[in-house]
């Protein structure tokens, strides 16, 4: 039977930013967030190693995404490192290798409470990160954490209902405004960034919606005046 990870892959897929697609991306580029530049070329021997560890696992994995959104689940970890970076940024947290490392750590003994037998590349295989990648995932949760505990006045997360919905909503806020400052934009080729709130207030890139289904209204002034992204909903 593949081993599908459904609890921990949800909630290591959190993430939480309004951005749609907009302003026109450069050519080659698959995103650009801030003034850093995801290459198409880069995007696509990631989603070509990632192919080759999963398709390593013969059926023994399953995938939390289609096989046709490989791009886009790539592509949107590549975008969320970079919004953890600035939220990072924003409450002046550093992250050092051993608070990465512990990261990795402690997703692989939540890992092991459902399977014991299950790994952390095979976690990466569930959810769409390329093996060159798994770092960067240290990176980010350690940041998740780190944030996490700051807007909890540094104590442990709460654990009661109220206070954790309470801080799941400040968190979720946070790396919205993170995002938004990066006036995010991705090429259509490989879709647009999408947000989502649920109880894990992700978001995700996705297939970009067609352009020949949707009434294109007349730009306002006040809307060519801009190219920021519109975050739905606000935040």
């Amino acid at each position: 039977m593949p081993r599908t990870y459904l609890k921990l892959a949800a909630a290591v897929l959190a993430g939480g930013v309004a951005v749609a697609a907009c302003g026109t991306v450069k050519m080659g580029a698959a995103a650009i967030v801030g003034n850093q530049r995801i290459s198409a070329s880069q995007l696509g021997a990631e989603v070509a190693s990632y192919n080759t560890e999963f398709s390593s696992y013969h059926g023994k994995i399953q995938q939390q995404f289609s096989a046709s959104q490989t791009p886009q689940q790539v592509l949107g970890w590549l975008v969320s490192f970079q919004v953890a970076d600035r939220l990072a940024e924003r409450y002046g947290i550093t992250i050092t290798p051993t608070q990465q490392q512990r990261a990795l750590n402690s997703v692989t003994s939540a890992l092991r409470a459902q399977d014991p037998g299950a790994t952390l590349r095979e976690l990466a295989a569930a959810i769409g990160l390329a093996p060159d990648m798994i770092n960067n995932f240290g990176r980010y949760e350690a940041i998740q954490s780190a944030v996490a505990n700051h807007l909890d006045g540094g104590k442990t997360p709460a654990t009661d209902s109220v206070a954790a919905e309470k801080l799941s909503t400040e968190f979720a806020t946070s790396q919205c405004r993170a995002a938004k400052s990066l006036a995010i934009q991705i090429s259509p080729q490989f879709g647009e960034l999408n947000y989502s709130l649920n109880e894990y207030a992700a978001y995700s890139v996705v297939p970009a919606s067609p352009t020949l289904s949707r009434a294109q209204p007349s730009p306002s002034p006040s809307s060519s005046a801009s190219s920021a992204p519109q975050l739905t909903p606000p935040c």
